[in-house]
C-alpha cells in the first residue's frame, strides 16, 4: 500500500488546521494510501517530519499551513534520494505558492485536488543550505515582515504585512548592491533585490509576469534608489505587471545569482528568515513533483 503522510501546523489559517484532517486523511485512504498524520509544535518540526518521509520511502506527503509551513516542508525533501510527491492544503496568510500552481484556497477544494492525483514538476531555488520555492528578498522591507508574529498574522492576515511594509517607508533605506549571474552584473544602489521562481508574490499576482514553475529559471528584481514620491507609481506599476519595464527596476532571467552588500542584510525567503548576504541562488530545475488541479 502506498503510504502518504500529512503535516499539519495547527496555527495556520487562523488555527483552522485541524478541522480539515479528518477530510484529508478521508480523501487519501480513498486512493490508496496509508496515512501518517504529524502535527508540529515548534519551529523545526514540519523540516524534521519532510525528512523522515524521505527516508521511510513514503510516497507522498501533504504540508497543511501556509508558506512558512510549506518552506520548512521544502527544506525537508530538498535533494534527498527518494522525493515523495507534495501535496499543499493551503491555509496560511498569503499562499503564494498555491496561487502560482492554481491550487484552491477553499479546503474542501484543495482537498480534492488530492484525489485526482494530477502531478506537476516544479522548480526550486537553493540559497547557502536553504531552499525555497516562491521568493527571496532582501532590503529593509523583507526584513520588516520577518518580524511579523503568528498572534498578528492570525490576527490581522495579510495586513500585518502592510503595516510592518509601510513602516519602512518612513525612512527609505539604500544599500550598495553587487549581482553577478548568467549574463553579467550589475552594481548600484538599491532599496530591495528579489528573486522569483514564481509569478505571484506577496499576494501580487503580475509580480513576475512570464515567470512558469517549471521553466529552469528565476526572475530577479532590483528596485533602485528612487524618491519615495516614485515608489506609490511603482507599487501601481507592480499591480498592473508593467513595472518590468520600469527603468527604477532592473530586471533579469538567470539561472544562477551571486548577491553581495555593503552591509549585513537578512534575506527574507517564502516569509522565513534566511542566509545574510553574500549569497548564491541556483535553480535545481523541475525538482519536486506537486499534486495539481
Amino acid at each position: 500500500m502506498k503510504k502518504a503522510m500529512i503535516i499539519l501546523n495547527p496555527s495556520s489559517g487562523k488555527e483552522q488546521a485541524n478541522k480539515n484532517t479528518t477530510k484529508i486523511v478521508s480523501t487519501l485512504e480513498r486512493v490508496g494510501y496509508e496515512v501518517d498524520v504529524r502535527i508540529t509544535e515548534q519551529e523545526g518540526d514540519a523540516k524534521r517530519f519532510a525528512e523522515c518521509s524521505c527516508d521511510e520511502k513514503f510516497d507522498a506527503v501533504i504540508s497543511v499551513g501556509g508558506d512558512g509551513t510549506l518552506n520548512e516542508v521544502v527544506n525537508g525533501l530538498a535533494e534527498k534520494p527518494h522525493l515523495p510527491t507534495l501535496g499543499v492544503l493551503p491555509l496560511g496568510t498569503l499562499n503564494d505558492f498555491a496561487r502560482a500552481l492554481n491550487i484552491p484556497l477553499e479546503s474542501d477544494q484543495a482537498i480534492a485536488v488530492l484525489e485526482k492525483q494530477r502531478i506537476k514538476e516544479v522548480d526550486i531555488c537553493k540559497i547557502g543550505n536553504q531552499y525555497f520555492t516562491n521568493i527571496m528578498a532582501a532590503g529593509a522591507l523583507p526584513q520588516a515582515t520577518s518580524n511579523v508574529s503568528i498572534e498578528q498574522k492570525t490576527r490581522l492576515g495579510s495586513l500585518a504585512y502592510v503595516l510592518e511594509g509601510l513602516k519602512t517607508l518612513v525612512n527609505k533605506e539604500t544599500f550598495h548592491l553587487q549581482m553577478k549571474h548568467d549574463h553579467g552584473e550589475w552594481e548600484g544602489e538599491a532599496i530591495l533585490v528579489l528573486a522569483s521562481l514564481t509569478n505571484t508574490a506577496g499576494g501580487f499576482e503580475k509580480f513576475a509576469p512570464d515567470a512558469e514553475v517549471n521553466d529552469g529559471h528565476m526572475r530577479s528584481m532590483i528596485i533602485k534608489d528612487v524618491s519615495i514620491a516614485k515608489l506609490p507609481g511603482l507599487a501601481l506599476s507592480l499591480l498592473k505587471g508593467e513595472h518590468i519595464h520600469d527603468p527604477s527596476i532592473e530586471y533579469v532571467h538567470a539561472k544562477r545569482l551571486y548577491l553581495s552588500a555593503d552591509q549585513a542584510l537578512t534575506t527574507n525567503i517564502d516569509g522565513e528568515r534566511g542566509p545574510s548576504l553574500p549569497v548564491e541562488l541556483s535553480v535545481l530545475p523541475k525538482h519536486l513533483n506537486v499534486f495539481v488541479p
